[in-house]
């Protein structure tokens, strides 16, 4: 693989990682994945399980991913870099069961200015939310649940 912080690199090659993962994710991987000497801002986003949502106590929740969810967060990523041409980028959502305090979403993107690096970060998460066919499912407090589709 290119090194995703040579930004001579095309913007596939500037994605360090795309995935899905049924595993724990964090912001540091992604950091690490893309910081460099030339890299004059690296821009963080942790998605964090909360324990609330829309006034109701959330204990818990579970993402349900479709088969082509790897694939199309890779898509996006892809084309943040290209909308970005100076920035590498790397991003996991997590799959599975989650509690209050999991990392759902993380992604690092680096760029040598802080502007098009906190620019391309925040497209990349409205993108992955928006695009990525994941789909979760919260577990309340008075023991009801309901599915929450994080695309469309």
């Amino acid at each position: 693989m290119a090194d995703p912080t040579d930004i001579g690199g095309t913007a596939g090659d500037r994605v360090a990682f795309a995935r899905v993962s049924d595993t724990p994710i964090s912001v540091e991987e992604c950091s690490d994945a893309v910081g460099s000497a030339r890299s004059g801002a690296v821009v963080t986003f942790a998605g964090v399980v909360r324990d609330h949502d829309d006034g109701r106590a959330v204990d818990a929740l579970s993402y349900t991913g479709h088969p082509s969810a790897p694939d199309v967060i890779r898509a996006v990523a892809t084309r943040i870099a290209d909308e970005h041409p100076d920035v590498a980028v790397a991003v996991a959502h997590r799959i599975g069961d989650l509690v209050v305090g999991d990392v759902a979403l993380a992604c690092a993107v680096s760029s040598p200015h802080r502007a098009e690096a906190f620019a391309a970060c925040s497209a990349l998460v409205d993108a992955v939310k928006a695009e990525v066919p994941i789909w979760k499912e919260q577990a309340f407090s008075d023991g009801s649940t309901e599915w929450v589709a994080s695309i469309g």
